[in-house]
């Protein structure tokens, strides 16, 4: 009886860093996804900044302030993108290491039980970092969405006075 539940532990131990593994791989899915939303992004600016270069798009000095201001929030979240990135990486290594230390513990008959819980608490840690990056990445998403929509008022109030204004005469 005192063996079988040995073992249930066991695997219950290594079975822990597996579902951290897997809660890790989905948030690297999802925040490759946000990189390449990013990528797309800065490519769309800097279409619009040839448009203004080439003298195609109207108020190329609001336009070309406003973009600068959108780049600079992409830039900083593609940092963020790539640390939270790097941290989940991180955190996948050491919750891997984790559950293959307790097997090899196992195998050897060590004491050293520990060893398998504190790569997995190192792994918790960066999983810890990580989502308090894409949380703060997040708030960046909010301040480019922002600025777009004032962008568009700004252009939806000019394209009012235009239409305000007076009317030609015939």
């Amino acid at each position: 009886m005192l063996s079988s539940l040995i073992g249930t532990e066991i695997l219950a131990g290594m079975i822990t860093p597996a579902v951290l593994i897997s809660a890790s791989a989905s948030l690297i899915f999802s925040t490759a996804n946000r990189l390449g939303r990013i990528f797309d992004r800065v490519n769309l600016l800097k279409t619009e900044i040839e448009g203004v270069v080439d003298g195609r798009l109207s108020f190329p000095e609001e336009r070309l302030a406003y973009l600068r201001r959108q780049l600079k929030v992409q830039k900083k979240r593609a940092n963020l993108i790539q640390r939270s990135m790097a941290a989940l990486y991180t955190a996948t290594l050491f919750f891997v290491s984790s559950s293959l230390s307790l097997g090899i513990i196992v195998a050897i008959s060590s004491p050293a039980s520990w060893v398998a819980t504190g790569l997995a608490l190192i792994g918790g840690i960066f999983l810890f970092i990580a989502s308090s990056l894409l949380l703060y990445e997040s708030r960046y998403n909010l301040n480019f969405i922002q600025g777009q929509i004032e962008f568009a008022e700004f252009l939806e109030d000019k394209v009012e006075k235009k239409s305000d204004g007076p009317s030609p005469k015939r």
